[in-house]
């Protein structure tokens, strides 16, 4: 049998039984649910999510998947690419008294060196002790073999200092 790997983004008003509404459309058309990432943000739900599903009920699931939208469920799907081999993965965490302008100095420097962001999770949280907004990230990012790594560290740990923010970043371990 042959199957399709789909990656699919999802967006509606957050309420119960989105997720069962989904799962359900792909598991009615043969599909199989790989991996995700869904979280509640700003009041609305958002995920994206990789399934496979036999090649002969694709079109049908992609009209299915449209027909969530009357559940308010936005559904968008692309064709998944195959998944090539990463070297060098890092980790970074990011913490500091949050200001706009972040995470954007910090993933210029990263695109510039030719790193790729493989996961980002954020978040603003009071400061315990004195209540101002703090703002944490952490980062897993994959480097190409030709990367310098100590090139890469030096100009992250610059932009931490310019941005008052303390930066942790390391190889990981797969």
């Amino acid at each position: 049998m042959q199957t399709r790997a789909l990656v699919l983004t999802c967006i509606g008003a957050d309420r119960e039984g989105l997720v069962e509404a989904l799962a359900e459309t792909v598991n009615a058309h043969g599909g199989n649910w790989l991996e995700s990432r869904m979280a509640r943000l700003g009041g609305r739900f958002a995920g994206i999510l990789q399934v496979e599903v036999p090649t002969e009920q694709e079109d049908e699931l992609l009209v299915a998947l449209g027909g969530l939208e009357t559940r308010g469920l936005r559904v968008m799907t692309e064709t998944a690419r195959a998944n090539t081999p990463r070297e060098k993965p890092l980790e970074l965490e990011i913490i500091g008294q949050d200001r706009p302008g972040i995470v954007h100095e910090i993933s210029r420097v990263i695109a510039a060196n030719g790193v790729n962001v493989d996961e980002l999770d954020t978040a603003c949280e009071s400061a315990p002790q004195s209540g101002e907004q703090l703002f944490r990230a952490r980062a897993v990012l994959h480097a190409p073999d030709a990367v310098d790594q100590e090139k890469l560290f030096r100009e992250i740990e610059a932009i931490a200092l310019d941005l008052m923010v303390d930066v942790v970043i390391e190889t990981a371990a797969d």
